[in-house]
C-alpha cells in the first residue's frame, strides 16, 4: 500500500468511520501512512525477527534508543537495567509520558509468517529457549517510534514535554518496578499524565477498546504443605502432604464461588503442584504455586485471608500438628490492578470520537481474562492520571470466520499469535497522537 493513493485506500487500513474525519486528522493519517511505508514497516520487521527475553533486551533497547534520537529526542539508556527514557521538550506545559514494553517471550513461533522469529537464546538461568514477540511488544515499540515522529513533526500544534519510555521485563512483572527504583521521576520529572496501549488479537485490527479496568491485579503465592513422611504401603504412619495439598486445591475453588460476590471479579489458580520423588514414598512436603487475581483492595484482602484460612484448617482437619501447618508465602511483589482515570478516559474518548468517528471503537468487546500488567507501578505511587487502552490486531474477516466456526484466532502468548501490522500500527499511532495532542493542548 503506497501513500500516493492517500485517503480512499487509507480507509481500508483504518476504520471506515475515518471518512468523516476532520481535515487535520486526515492529513495526519496520510502522514502516518507515508511513515509506515518508509520507516515503521521495516522497523516492525526488525523487532519481530529479533526478540529478546526480559532483562536481556540489549539490542532491542539500543535500536529503540537510536530511533528516538533520530526523531529528535534526548535519550537516556540503561534506566532500570535495560530501560530507555526519551524526552522532547517543546516549551511550557504538562509532562506527558507514553510507555511501550520491549521484551519477548520464551515461545517457539509457529505463526507461519515469512518473518517469524528463529531466535534461540540463553535465558537468565543459562537454559536455551526459542524467543518470539508473541504478545505484540514489537507493535508497541513501533507505535512509540511512529508517535515520536508525528509529535516531532507537529511541534507547532502542542506545548509541553513528551516523555517516551521503553520498558524492560513486562512479562516478568519487574521492569516498571526497576525503573521506578532507578528514580525515574526524580531524574526526568514526574508526569502529569501517562498513557500506554496493548495490541490484542481478539479485536479488529486498527480499532480500539477503552475499559474502566483494562487489567487485573496479581499476587503470586506459594503454599508449603508439611506432612510426615512414611512408606507408601504404610500411609497410616504418616501425614500425606499430597492428599492434604489436593484437598487444599479443591477447597480453594470455593473461595471465589462461595465467599466472593458473583458480580465481583476474582480468581485463584493453582498452576503448579510438586511433591515426592518415588511412587512408594510418602513425602514430608508438597509445594503449591498460585496466581491470585483481583480488581479491588477489598477483594484482594478477602482472597488472601481466605487462602491462609483454608490452607491452615484443611491441614488441621487432617491432624497436622500446629507447628507444621502450611506456610503461605508471597512470591515477588504484588501488581495492583490497572484502573483508568475516569475523567481522563472520558476526555480522550471524546477526542478520539471527534477526530476518528465512533467507528474507531471495537463493538461489543468485553474483556474475559484477568490478565495483569505492571504499567500500574508507574502510576499508583505517586498517583498519576493515566489511560491504558487496547488496539485490535486481527483482520475482521478472520474474526468473522472464527465466530462462524472456522479456524480460531490465536490469542496473545500463543505460538500461533500474529497481528496485521499495517492496520494495527497505523491505528495505534493515530490514536496515540490524538491523545497526546489533546493532553498538550495550548
Amino acid at each position: 500500500m503506497r501513500h500516493t493513493l492517500v485517503l480512499p485506500l487509507l480507509l481500508l487500513l483504518l476504520p471506515a468511520a475515518l471518512a468523516a474525519a476532520p481535515a487535520d486528522s486526515a492529513a495526519m493519517q496520510q502522514a502516518i501512512v507515508k511513515d509506515y511505508d518508509t520507516r515503521l514497516a521495516p522497523l516492525f520487521d526488525y523487532f519481530h525477527r529479533n526478540p529478546e527475553l526480559s532483562y536481556m533486551e540489549v539490542k532491542t533497547a539500543a535500536r529503540l534508543a537510536a530511533e528516538l534520537r533520530q526523531a529528535g529526542f534526548e535519550v537516556t539508556e540503561k534506566v532500570g537495567k535495560t530501560g530507555v527514557v526519551a524526552l522532547l521538550k517543546n516549551g511550557p506545559g504538562p509532562l506527558v509520558m507514553m510507555r511501550a514494553d520491549m521484551d519477548g517471550l520464551p515461545v517457539l513461533e509457529k505463526s507461519g509468517l515469512a518473518n517469524a522469529s528463529k531466535v534461540i537464546m540463553k535465558d537468565l538461568t543459562g537454559q536455551e529457549t526459542p524467543v518470539t514477540h508473541s504478545c505484540g511488544h514489537d507493535v508497541h515499540m513501533t507505535t512509540l517510534v511512529g508517535a515520536a515522529h508525528r509529535m516531532a513533526a507537529m511541534k507547532a500544534q502542542w506545548s509541553g514535554t513528551l516523555m517516551l519510555i521503553g520498558q524492560p521485563a513486562e512479562e516478568r512483572g519487574g521492569g516498571a518496578r526497576d525503573m521506578m527504583a532507578d528514580k525515574i521521576w526524580q531524574r526526568f520529572g514526574k508526569p502529569d499524565y501517562a498513557l500506554s496501549l496493548h495490541v490484542f488479537s481478539g479485536i479488529e485490527a486498527g480499532k480500539i477498546n477503552l475499559a474502566d479496568a483494562p487489567y487485573s491485579g496479581s499476587d503470586t503465592l506459594e503454599i508449603i504443605v508439611h506432612g510426615v513422611g512414611a512408606h507408601g504401603a504404610s500411609p497410616h504412619t504418616g501425614k500425606d502432604p499430597v492428599v492434604i495439598g489436593s484437598q487444599i486445591v479443591m477447597a480453594l475453588q470455593t473461595i471465589v464461588s462461595r465467599e466472593l460476590s458473583p458480580r465481583e471479579p476474582g480468581l485463584i489458580t493453582v498452576g503448579s503442584f510438586h511433591a515426592g520423588s518415588k511412587s512408594n514414598i510418602i513425602s514430608d512436603m508438597a509445594k503449591l504455586e498460585l496466581t491470585v487475581r483481583s480488581e479491588s483492595a477489598a477483594t484482594r484482602a478477602l482472597l488472601l485471608a481466605a487462602i491462609k484460612r483454608v490452607a491452615a484448617h484443611t491441614a488441621r482437619a487432617a491432624g497436622v500438628a500446629e507447628d507444621k501447618l502450611p506456610e503461605v508465602r508471597q512470591v515477588d511483589d504484588p501488581v495492583p490492578p490497572v484502573l483508568n482515570d475516569l475523567p481522563l478516559a472520558a476526555r480522550l474518548k471524546a477526542a478520539w470520537t471527534q477526530q476518528l468517528g465512533p467507528g474507531i471503537f471495537a463493538p461489543a468487546y468485553n474483556r474475559e481474562a484477568m490478565v495483569a500488567e505492571d504499567f500500574v507501578r508507574f502510576t499508583s505511587d505517586p498517583y498519576i492520571p493515566s489511560v491504558y487502552y487496547t488496539v485490535g490486531g486481527t483482520p475482521v474477516a478472520e474474526l468473522r470466520a472464527a465466530a462462524a466456526g472456522g479456524p480460531p484466532v490465536a490469542g496473545n502468548h500463543s505460538p500461533l499469535f500474529k497481528v496485521q501490522p499495517d492496520a494495527s500500527i497505523k491505528g495505534a499511532v493515530a490514536t496515540s497522537v490524538i491523545a497526546l495532542l489533546e493532553l498538550f493542548k495550548k
